[in-house]
Parts: C-alpha cells; sequence; structure tokens
C-alpha cells in the first residue's frame, strides 16, 4: 500500500499538511513561535520552568499512565519554549515504559493499522519548513511481536501491519523530548476516519490491558485545532483566544473529570467543538487516550494553554 501523502501546497510562513477542511494538519510561523534552534539532538532544557507543569514526583506503579499531549507546530521539535521546556520536564517524572503505542493525528486514514517495522522511519511528513527540522531523526525501535498481538487485539477492526509508514511527527516531535535517546520501541496505530466516535472509544477499550505489561498508550494531537482561525490571527498579529475555543477547552477538561464517556463521544458534533476541530484527526487520539482509563486512573493536566489563539496545547495524563 501507498504512503498517502499530505494534499495541501504549503508556504514557509504558514504551514498546512493535508487534510480535509484545514484539519488534518500542522501549523508553523518561524517568526511567531520563536529562534530556531540550530541543533537537531534534543536535550531536555535545565533550570527553565516550564508551561504550567503541575507533576513533580514519578510514581512507581506496574500499570502504565496513559498520555494525550497537545504537539502543536511542528517546529516545537527543535525549538526551545515553553511546549518543549515541558514536554522535556514530563519525561523523567513518568515510569519509563517497555514500550510506547503512539495514535497521532497524521496517521489519519481508511483502516486501522500498525506499524510493522524494526525500524520504523522517521516521517518529515510536512513542507516548506527550516531545514534543522528536516534533519531531524528518532530511530527508535518498533516490537513487530507486540504490533502482530496488538492486532489481535483489534479484532475485525485490524488491518494488519504496513511497512510503508513510520513514525510521524505528531509522534516522534513530542517523544524526542520526553525519552531523547530513543531507546524504547514504538508502534504507531492510525485512525480509521470513516468511524464513529464511539467506535473509536469502543476499539480503544480493547487496548487496555496492554498498560499492565509495560506498554504506554499515548494520543498526539490537540484538543483545540482550527488553523484557519489560527492563521487569520498570525497575519493579524493577534493571539487572543476566541471564546468558543476557551469553551470547547473547559468542556471537555469537565468531561474527562467526570468521567462522561457520552459526552465525550458527542462533543466534537457541538458547535464549539466543530468550530474547535473542523476535522476530527486531532481530536481522536484523546479519544484512545481515555479509552484505555478508569475511575482507577487520577486525572491531572501536566501542560495547559493556548499556541496562536486557537491551538489547545493542553496535556492530559490518566494514571500515577
Amino acid at each position: 500500500m501507498s504512503r498517502e501523502k499530505p494534499s495541501l501546497q504549503l508556504s514557509r510562513r504558514a504551514v498546512v499538511l493535508g487534510g480535509p477542511a484545514l484539519g488534518g494538519a500542522a501549523l508553523i510561523s518561524g517568526a511567531a513561535l520563536g529562534g530556531l534552534t540550530t541543533g537537531c539532538k534534543a536535550q531536555a532544557p535545565s533550570g527553565i520552568p516550564q508551561a504550567n507543569s503541575k507533576e513533580s514526583t514519578v510514581q512507581i506503579s506496574t500499570r502504565m499512565p496513559a498520555l494525550f499531549l497537545g504537539h502543536g507546530s511542528p517546529m516545537n521539535a527543535i525549538e526551545d519554549n515553553r511546549w518543549s521546556r515541558s514536554l522535556a520536564a514530563l519525561g523523567p517524572r513518568l515510569p519509563k515504559p517497555k514500550a510506547i503505542l503512539a495514535i497521532s493525528a497524521h496517521w489519519f486514514i481508511n483502516g486501522t493499522y500498525l506499524t510493522g517495522d524494526v525500524k520504523p522511519e522517521t516521517i518529515h511528513d510536512f513542507r516548506g519548513f527550516p531545514q534543522p527540522l528536516y534533519e531531524v531523526q528518532y530511530p527508535a525501535p518498533g516490537q513487530v511481536d507486540l504490533a502482530q498481538k496488538i492486532s489481535g487485539l483489534l479484532g475485525e477492526r485490524s488491518g494488519g501491519l504496513r511497512t510503508d509508514w513510520g513514525l510521524d511527527h505528531g509522534t516522534w516531535s513530542v517523544l524526542r523530548w520526553m525519552w531523547p535517546e530513543a531507546d524504547v520501541p514504538v508502534i504507531q496505530l492510525s485512525i480509521d476516519r470513516r468511524m464513529t466516535m464511539q467506535q473509536h472509544l469502543d476499539l480503544g477499550r480493547s487496548l487496555a490491558g496492554l498498560r499492565e505489561e509495560g506498554v504506554m498508550i499515548i494520543g498526539s494531537g490537540n484538543i483545540v485545532h482550527n488553523l484557519r482561525d489560527a492563521f487569520g490571527r498570525m497575519r493579524s498579529g493577534s493571539t487572543e483566544t476566541p471564546p468558543w475555543a476557551r469553551r470547547f477547552d473547559d468542556e471537555v477538561v469537565k468531561a474527562l473529570t467526570q468521567r462522561d464517556d457520552k459526552a465525550l463521544a458527542k462533543l466534537w458534533e457541538t458547535e464549539a467543538g466543530q468550530l474547535s476541530q473542523p476535522s476530527p484527526d486531532h481530536w481522536i487520539p484523546l479519544l484512545y487516550a481515555y479509552a484505555v482509563t478508569d475511575a482507577q486512573d487520577a486525572l491531572s493536566f501536566p501542560v495547559e494553554g493556548f499556541d496562536l489563539g486557537s491551538l489547545s496545547m493542553r496535556s492530559v495524563r490518566f494514571g500515577a
């Protein structure tokens, strides 16, 4: 099967990856997001406060926490900014997993597949960025036997393993700050864009047992991800967060806090949900991270805030 390519032409100032209604996308503005780091090896910065980070100790548990990470612009992978510093600070506060199952907004296709390479490729699934970003490699190994096991857990929904994909920037741009050594095996799971929100929740629940086996499940997207609005704010110089974006972010926090499955399955259909997520690709990874958890899991938000007004960078941690 051929790799699905980004569909829209991009400029250096404002970069969009392919996806319906500007939804399956990533955003970049070098001028707006700060100075470019020339080196490409991720280093965990020290001595610098992170963005609203609220966790301070590593909790030892046989059950891996589950995470949803707001990845925002690909430039966060190489820039020293509040978002990258927060991810670098979060990594040491987590137990080291035996493997990671990542659900990225940027593998949004027809079908449910798993990466099946021993050495998954670092995919630079964007155009129009500064050269240092294309030089980044995240050489985490794959784990084919685990991918095959997960395929079995997915049942009839599983399309099996693919070797024409690897780790896209939704995955490596966050992991390189958290585990810069790239020594934890990573498998990526695609998002079937034909499925309903409830079906994604149900499929996610089939993966919950992996947490007891040392597998950390990480969704990567953004709770609010409206690039059309963000680009407009870039052009006008405004970074004010619109009321609908803040309202949707707050509604998601409420639903997560109350463990309201029905609300999470329906939030994307609300007016604020449609404005916040013109396409659901950056929303659905949160559903997978939530679905593998239960009421025993403590809930926290290690990163909060908005970038360019309408990109929520909120990250969610479920469990110790």
